[in-house]
């Protein structure tokens, strides 16, 4: 499970969840950066604090483990927040062939806990949680560019367990009229970006060549594949807007609506 952590006001205005990896620190330091906003965090005992260890010292954290249901409600009692930022999950496509279970378990029971913490303790805060374009999974030519109105045809169990997250945020917003805004994140990069993500891994490759330990020829995939990506620092800054300038209960899309295929990043190594 990728690491989470949670962020609040200093006035109780605000508060978030989110992931260490990529999203997480950059969301970070978007908020860092407001005025005013206190940032509480959440970790597991073995979680890598390395893309947060220039801002560590200005977060508050708080020892929990979202798939643990009486760690979760003593998290948020604690940080009371004003806004969540859900970003936390076990993110990595290939990883959720392996396994599926502990994809299921850790991103859609996760989710259930914050709701259902949120829920017992009483407060109100606005929450947004990280859905994905793999929810769309096939699309037909016909539907492109991909509107939120597109049937959810997952291809993955990854896929599968943002669509159950998705439709336990619409379905907790509608029974008990939580703020929550549903974000479907199309593909984003930037820095600290993980290696076994397609373009990142292709630096690396590049790099090592560069350095004489690797042979001069780079692994790839499928090079004809088209995504759409955003900057990751544009991304976080879409979450922060969801939360207000969005319905509760709706979903939307996160997209610079612009498609490329992995062939064309070569322009740019």
């Amino acid at each position: 499970m990728s690491r989470s952590f949670s962020e609040r006001k200093n006035n109780n205005e605000s508060i978030g969840y989110r992931n260490y990896r990529v999203c997480g620190s950059h969301l970070a330091e978007l908020l860092l950066g407001k005025k005013d906003i206190e940032v509480w965090g959440i970790e597991r005992w073995r979680s890598k604090t390395d893309n947060i260890d220039h801002i560590k010292d200005r977060i508050r954290l708080i020892e929990c483990d979202l798939r643990d249901t009486s760690s979760v409600e003593k998290a948020i009692d604690i940080s009371r927040p004003d806004k969540i930022f859900h970003l936390a999950a076990q993110s990595f496509v290939p990883t959720s062939w392996n396994a599926p279970a502990e994809t299921l378990t850790t991103n859609i029971i996760g989710q259930l806990n914050i709701f259902e913490a949120v829920h017992k303790i009483g407060i109100s805060p606005w929450m947004q949680i990280a859905g994905s374009s793999e929810e769309y999974g096939m699309v037909l030519p016909e539907e492109t560019p991909i509107k939120e109105t597109n049937p959810l045809r997952p291809l993955s169990p990854y896929g599968v367990s943002k669509v159950g997250q998705d439709m336990l945020g619409y379905q907790y917003a509608m029974s008990y009229k939580m703020k929550i805004v549903r974000t479907r994140g199309f593909n984003h990069t930037g820095p600290r970006r993980g290696d076994v993500f397609v373009e990142s891994n292709f630096a690396k490759q590049i790099a090592k060549i560069e350095k004489g330990k690797q042979e001069p020829v780079i692994s790839v995939g499928n090079l004809d594949a088209r995504r759409d990506y955003t900057d990751v620092r544009d991304m976080v800054k879409a979450y922060w807007l969801s939360t207000e300038k969005c319905k509760a209960g709706e979903e939307y899309n996160i997209c610079s609506g612009k498609d490329w295929k992995y062939r064309k990043f070569w322009i740019f190594f």
